[in-house]
């Protein structure tokens, strides 16, 4: 089949999704092929800075000395300092529930291990492993990219699934944010375009409409 301009595919869902009474996601579908996703290396899993962003709040959370912790108020949704790890990490109800809606954690360096081993089995299953920034600096920058970004993970899935914007958003910035997300996509495969078989666009409970 030949490849579609992912405007055009993107206006067509948008027009063949019914009215929802909520904000329906708009997502891509990719159907792998060609790969052994048992070998870990063949396994996607990467963070995809978005054009026109979500179109909805992504969350953003930093583990810090008391110095970042103070740059990053009022910049990340979340900020914990050092000091109060131990008693985060305690707290099991309210730990899972900021690790469920947190979508990207920041921490830095020097306190990677401590984190590992209080919060890796919480963090760790779900893809959500701090990023180390190093001591002293200063990463708003970082935080503000990652609050346009989506996180994307094959697993072991020949076809995965990737939020790329919400209904509300004016199709060609959807469209846009689906041409970044695929070239990032076919960047990172061992044989690029030649390792998808098919690629989908839909709304939460629209239809499905095929790109590539």
């Amino acid at each position: 089949m030949a490849d579609r301009p992912s405007l055009e595919v993107v206006s067509e869902v948008l027009g063949k999704a019914p009215e929802r009474g909520f904000a329906e996601t708009v997502e891509v579908a990719i159907n792998l092929k060609d790969l052994d996703l048992s070998i870990p290396k063949n396994r996607l899993e990467d963070e995809v800075q978005l054009p026109h962003g979500r179109g909805k709040a992504v969350k953003v959370a930093v583990f810090g000395s008391p110095e970042l912790c103070q740059k990053m108020r009022g910049v990340a949704d979340l900020v914990v300092p050092a000091s109060e790890l131990d008693e985060f990490a305690k707290d099991k109800k309210a730990t899972k529930k900021a690790v469920t809606d947190i979508d990207f954690f920041l921490a830095e360096a020097p306190m990677m291990p401590t984190i590992g081993k209080r919060l890796g089995v919480v963090l760790g299953p779900r893809g959500k492993m701090p990023r180390p920034v190093p001591p002293g600096s200063d990463p708003t920058n970082l935080v503000r990219a990652l609050q346009r970004s989506i996180r994307i993970r094959s697993k072991g899935n020949r076809t995965f699934h990737a939020p790329v914007g919400t209904r509300g958003m004016k199709p060609e910035d959807l469209a846009q944010n689906v041409d970044a997300l695929l070239n990032r996509v076919v960047g990172k495969l061992e044989r690029g375009r030649t390792n998808i078989e098919s690629v989908f666009v839909k709304t939460t409970m629209g239809p499905a409409v095929r790109l590539w």
